[in-house]
């Protein structure tokens, strides 16, 4: 079975960068589509990127286009999702999930089968 793990959160002043990082136990990302979704307290979970398994095409929320870049490396069984220009309304846990299957659905967290454990993401004033 695939397990994720992610890392890279922290503290970061408004206008800065954070680099996530979320490495597969087995080969995963060039045959299972990945997104990364993010939850604040009080909120539902919302996607934020997705990238698919079969083109590479990467998806983003409107929220984020133009700031964040999610990407991959298949030789390190490993996805990353690069933020810039943070602002406080980005701070959540992030998640990283990958499809079971081959669905090019990225959008719904109900399409993905593996989770890892979250990371925090807090953007300070």
């Amino acid at each position: 079975q695939v397990q994720l793990v992610e890392y890279g959160g922290g503290l970061v002043q408004a206008g800065g960068s954070l680099r996530l990082s979320c490495a597969a136990s087995v080969r995963t990302f060039s045959s299972h589509s990945t997104g990364w979704f993010r939850q604040a307290p009080g909120k539902e979970r919302e996607f934020v990127a997705g990238i698919r398994w079969s083109s590479g095409r990467t998806y983003y929320a409107d929220s984020v286009k133009g700031r964040f870049t999610i990407s991959r490396d298949n030789a390190k069984n490993t996805v990353y999702l690069q933020m810039n220009s943070l602002i406080t309304e980005d701070t959540a846990v992030y998640y990283c999930a990958a499809h079971g299957g081959r669905s090019n659905v990225l959008i719904s967290s109900t399409e993905y089968d593996y989770w890892g454990q979250g990371t925090q993401v807090t953007v300070s004033s």
